[in-house]
């Protein structure tokens, strides 16, 4: 961004670059998390397997350690949990596509220039991929996971958000913290997203904490 110049030679203005980079580091972060905290309290089966594992990890570490890159490692079920949450509801709905050549698919000849809008669902809510596509199921991502590119909440290919591993970590961080400490439940029932333009709930997110320790 400090090389690049527009098509009159122009380098990027200094806010323009801060835009971009405060984007990178906390761009949807609190919808995922929302997401999070809304599928945990909706399933109290799946938050017993969360919290189990995070203080496995919790009680291995003295007192006042941090965590470190070694514990994420661990957190399997926590980042399973956190990955079905954004194939339900992914950060970024879609995006804009032109073809760079001329391309034939499926029987239809596309021309280079060619404008179409892709979006996650087109494979994130497909029963093929993933059967009974409505329902919350973090075990979709045991073992080998979904077949590659159709789980893509941060893109894919040379193009993917450069973000990701920060989103993981930041969601994996915030679970192991507040699994630990609450159990909680929603002030409205159900929750019903709206887009503007990322995923979040239409009337908030009230909800009610129990500290789990005195």
């Amino acid at each position: 961004m400090l090389l690049a110049k527009n098509e009159n030679a122009v380098h990027m203005r200094e806010k323009q670059i801060a835009n971009e980079i405060i984007g990178l580091l906390i761009a949807n972060h609190d919808t995922a998390i929302t997401n999070v905290v809304n599928h945990l309290a909706e399933f109290p089966h799946i938050y017993n397997e969360v919290y189990k594992e995070q203080m496995e990890i919790a009680k291995s570490k003295a007192q006042g350690e941090l965590l470190n890159w070694e514990d994420l490692q661990k957190m399997k079920y926590s980042w399973n949990v956190a990955r079905e949450t954004l194939r339900l509801a992914p950060p970024g709905q879609g995006a804009f596509r032109e073809a760079a050549t001329d391309f034939t698919y499926a029987g239809f000849t596309v021309p280079k220039g060619w404008k179409t809008y892709w979006t996650v669902h087109s494979t994130h809510k497909n029963p093929k991929y993933f059967p009974d596509p409505e329902k919350f199921d973090p075990s979709r991502f045991k073992g080998n996971g979904p077949a590659p590119y159709t789980f893509v909440p941060f893109g894919g290919g040379p193009r993917m958000c450069p973000g990701k591993e920060y989103a993981r970590l930041e969601i994996l961080v915030f679970m192991h913290n507040i699994v630990r400490m609450f159990k909680w439940e929603k002030l409205i029932p159900g929750l019903r997203l709206i887009y503007a333009p990322a995923p979040i709930p239409e009337k908030g997110f009230p909800i009610r904490l129990h500290p789990l320790h005195n």
